[in-house]
């Protein structure tokens, strides 16, 4: 009876009549369907929580995205963290987060074991061919349908295609590309030129307005406004789960042992991977093969096909050069064993970070609808989540 309460009382407070166990089950479906790297990804939490289940409007999924893509980390996990977070707090952050990596880390860690034991495997190489035209289709897919809705007038096209340009042809950095981009928006909107002026609100989507924000409604719930001291504790307790390993192993194997290397070397790859892993993978192949010697040429491309062709981010594939660098370098474990914790260290110090910009979701005895009468209507953002938790 306590617990029924409990759970009456949370969706008394957060406006919503989405359970925790539902909430598991469409998260679970977004991760196991999550192939073909961000596009796919961002594709599949579209048609699920936009159009589907209705959890988010067209406007507000979009502008997180925006946010999201500004981000250290791999974007697709971060937007479903803050989505998770905004409506179940902090377990449902970590639900969606941890979800959506979970079948990546299952499939690259079994497909590492038989690529390590038996190398390049004909059956497994003609699986891979096969789904990687599927994969193909639905990013293409993916691709059209997103750019017909965020791309709503010339300039927005001409914007895309010269980023496009940019990026295949001149090798501009990412990050460059996004930022660019940004600049030119908020100096034509100072301009007032009508192209680059937003529809009101996030709701503007036709028909019932989606579960976040009608919870929204005229105010902040209280789980989501900011404050300093919520913040520092979070941040606090995020940051603690992810560098404590790393310095225990500094401290008790030395910095030349594979698994300090391979500690230190994911951790700085999780704050720079701004737009995911396409801006950092080129790096850590030639690290991985000529600074580290933990790949042979080649082999980089063979994991890139693992995280391209099963459920997850593409940047799981830093599991697979994380096993194989302790597979090859062992010391006093098997290889196998040694090659397991590899990969699930190169995963923790990469993935660990990302969790560390949502709210710590503090119970408050008022509700929604209390905090919606005496609050202006100032719906939360990804950049205010990430900045305030």
């Amino acid at each position: 009876m306590a617990e029924l309460s409990v759970v009456a009382q949370d969706r008394s407070e957060l406006g919503h009549g989405v359970s925790l166990s539902e909430a598991f089950k469409t998260w679970l479906r977004v991760a196991g369907l999550s192939f073909g790297g961000p596009a796919g990804q961002i594709a599949v939490m579209h048609r699920i929580l936009v159009e589907e289940k209705r959890w988010v409007s067209e406007q507000r999924f979009l502008h997180a995205l925006n946010y999201c893509m500004l981000l250290p980390g791999p974007e697709a996990q971060q937007l479903a963290t803050y989505i998770g977070w905004l409506m179940h707090r902090t377990l449902g952050g970590i639900i969606a987060g941890g979800l959506f990596v979970v079948p990546g880390i299952v499939a690259i860690m079994t497909l590492s074991y038989v690529y390590a034991g038996w190398g390049n495997v004909p059956v497994i190489v003609a699986l891979f061919f096969g789904l990687k035209a599927a994969v193909l289709a639905i990013v293409v897919e993916a691709l059209v349908r997103i750019g017909k809705r965020a791309l709503k007038n010339r300039m927005m096209i001409a914007l895309a295609a010269i980023a496009f340009v940019g990026i295949f042809f001149f090798n501009v950095p990412f990050p460059i590309i996004v930022f660019g981009a940004a600049i030119i928006g908020f100096v034509a909107g100072m301009m007032g030129l009508a192209e680059f002026e937003v529809s009101a609100g996030h709701g503007a989507d036709k028909g019932k307005p989606a579960v976040v924000d009608d919870m929204l409604g005229e105010g902040i719930p209280e789980h989501a406004r900011p404050t300093v001291a919520r913040a520092l504790a979070v941040s606090a307790v995020w940051l603690a789960l992810w560098l404590i390993p790393v310095i225990a192993l500094l401290v008790t194997l030395g910095s030349a042992n594979v698994f300090s290397q391979i500690a230190v070397f994911f951790s700085k790859m999780a704050v720079v991977t701004f737009g995911g892993a396409y801006a950092v993978l080129a790096y850590v192949a030639q690290q991985a093969v000529e600074h580290y010697g933990w790949l042979k040429p080649g082999e980089m491309l063979d994991g890139l096909g693992m995280a391209e062709t099963t459920p997850g981010p593409l940047i799981m594939v830093l599991q697979f050069v994380g096993f194989m660098a302790a597979y090859r370098d062992p010391g006093s474990l098997a290889p196998m064993m040694a090659g397991t914790l590899g990969g699930l260290l190169a995963t923790w110090v990469t993935f660990t970070p990302a969790f560390s910009g949502f709210s710590s979701g503090r119970r408050s005895s008022r509700s929604c609808a209390a905090t919606r009468r005496s609050t202006p209507r100032f719906p939360p953002s990804p950049r205010r989540w990430w900045a305030w938790c």
